[in-house]
């Protein structure tokens, strides 16, 4: 479909009307978007919109620090109406739901919803670069879409453990999926507002909590969204806090790895594995062949010895309750009773906040400790805290004490409301969705087998032939969770209108890594993104680029 431009109307009414809103006469009148934006304040019943100013165009900028490599850049963007608005509870106990509405002076008639992240409580502006984005591509508002994000229900106050908010049901929920929905409908109202009608296609991105949120938009509401990217999602939550929060049990006291053995680790297993696609760069390109080739125990401490050159027996345990199936003594939403272990590879890729691997997310640079300390590993804060809030709701509860066989009930109700399972995704394929899947296989946040997994029971429950009309699952060897440590950035929002609007379905695609450093964000290497269950193979040539590569099983 050729993209359709409008411009943002003057609403011909003396006060704004409420975003619930029948159709409206408007008018086109480009020099009057202040005064349309400046009329979209307001609203009635649950719906408020809290300010609407006109934006200025603004210039390309990029920090010297970030959480990721893509935190650092701020994309230029166009002239926009920035609108700010909640979406009052009925608990009055729970919070409001935020969001950010940015609506571009020149539309092209998409929006574009980002996904949120970890436990949220952070309002998504709909600003940045969404999930794999090159860093030198104009940004989807500079493309003409309107785009918009929420904080999912909450926010987290400086010094509060993030799980705080699920103490209170409707905001749970909220973070499940009702703000994800409540904020898409406002956003629909607010471009039949200003522009005059709804949007001709809808797209979501997410990445981590937001890949799960992406594909609880395709299972809960199949009407709502044409395309959908979701990037290392974390489905079967209850499953992911659980064997997250067993990983770091296990490195309590002696289990526990230091930064000089992760790194011990990383360069058993490059040694063990990195030439098995004919190549020598560093990269493990098969981690799937890898987690059967390579034994942690082959770095078993001698008797009486020990040091950074070897691990010990409790921290061999440790390793293995990391790769090692979690099982549940129960099946949960949709039949799945345990979690997969997670992979091989990215061990020492450096901790900087999120990005990394075992340091960042497993180990941190201190064992565990209770209540959950700063310096240590993501997953442990997230897990033993999400055990503390969510299922066991008992904020001074010792996790060493936790036993999941008391709590079943809770378990099988979060369960519900979270592990976005469901294989089902029958109506969405028939009104034409599409779904684009991505994996990282040196992914320590969530393992990327319960992904693959997900993908793979789509394909038993609806056909391989009939999954592969609408839904594409892409795995990148050796990229952290967060997009660090291999190539890993991909226009995939261009391959979903194309796929959406042109019916011209991705094949396999290819990732870069680039420097952050403008204008140019130089490629300094690139790869095939390769279909499951392909990977990347050496041919010839040089090893930075993903020419010389070829995908196959």
């Amino acid at each position: 479909m050729a993209q359709m431009r409008a411009k943002l109307c003057v609403l011909l009414v003396g006060t704004a009307a409420a975003l619930t809103a029948g159709s409206v006469s408007a008018a086109t009148l480009a020099e009057d978007a202040d005064a349309v934006c400046t009329a979209l304040v307001g609203g009635t019943d649950a719906v408020k919109i809290d300010s609407a100013t006109l934006q200025a165009p603004s210039q390309l900028a990029v920090a010297e620090r970030g959480p990721t490599p893509s935190g650092r850049i701020t994309p230029a963007n166009p002239r926009f109406c920035k609108v700010l608005g909640h979406i009052d509870p009925t608990d009055p106990k729970a919070p409001p739901i935020k969001f950010q509405v940015n609506l571009p002076v020149e539309w092209n008639g998409r929006s574009l919803q980002y996904g949120g992240g970890g436990f949220n409580g952070v309002l998504i502006t709909g600003l940045a670069l969404p999930p794999a984005y090159p860093f030198d591509k104009p940004s989807p508002l500079a493309r003409g879409f309107v785009t918009y994000g929420t904080d999912s229900g909450h926010e987290t106050k400086q010094g509060e453990p993030p799980q705080l908010f699920a103490l209170n049901d409707e905001a749970f929920e909220n973070f499940a999926h009702r703000a994800y929905k409540k904020v898409r409908d406002a956003a629909v109202a607010l471009m039949q507002r200003a522009y005059g009608r709804k949007p001709d296609k809808m797209y979501f991105m997410g990445s981590s909590e937001g890949g799960r949120e992406g594909l609880t938009m395709a299972q809960r509401y199949p009407d709502d969204f044409d395309g959908i990217f979701a990037r290392v999602p974390v489905i079967n939550w209850v499953g992911l806090q659980h064997a997250g929060t067993r990983s770091g049990l296990a490195t309590m006291g002696e289990g526990w790895i230091n930064p000089a053995q992760v790194k011990l680790v990383g360069h058993a297993v490059r040694a063990a594995c990195d030439k098995a696609d004919g190549s020598d760069d560093a990269l493990v390109q098969d981690p799937v062949a890898c987690k059967a080739a390579f034994k942690v125990e082959t770095l078993r401490c001698a008797a009486g010895q020990s040091g950074d050159q070897c691990l010990t027996e409790a921290q061999i345990k440790a390793v293995n309750t990391l790769h090692g199936t979690y099982k549940f003594p129960f099946a949960l939403a949709n039949g799945l009773d345990d979690y997969p272990g997670w992979g091989i590879s990215g061990e020492d890729t450096p901790a900087i906040g999120p990005t990394g691997g075992w340091v960042a997310w497993w180990l941190g640079t201190a064992p565990p400790a209770q209540p959950p300390a700063p310096n240590n590993g993501i997953a442990w804060i997230y897990g033993a805290g999400g055990i503390q809030y969510v299922f066991a709701r008992d904020p001074k509860l010792d996790v060493t004490t936790y036993k999941l066989e008391e709590h079943k009930a809770r378990l099988l109700e979060v369960s519900k409301l979270m592990d976005s399972t469901d294989p089902d995704l029958s109506r969405f394929r028939m009104r034409g969705g599409r779904l684009i899947m991505l994996e990282h296989m040196a992914d320590y946040a969530q393992s990327p087998y319960a992904g693959i997994r997900y993908f793979e029971s789509v394909e038993r429950k609806l056909g391989k032939a009939e999954t592969a009309e609408f839904a594409r699952l892409y795995t990148a060897p050796g990229v952290d969770h967060v997009g660090s440590g291999a190539p890993a950035n991909v226009d995939v929002l261009s391959a979903l209108v194309d796929w959406v609007e042109n019916g011209k379905a991705p094949g396999d695609l290819e990732v870069t890594e680039q420097k952050v450093e403008a204008p140019s964000f130089a490629v300094t290497r690139a790869l095939p993104l390769c279909r499951w269950p392909a990977w990347p193979h050496y041919k010839s040539g040089p090893l930075t680029e993903a020419s010389s590569f070829t995908c196959a099983p």
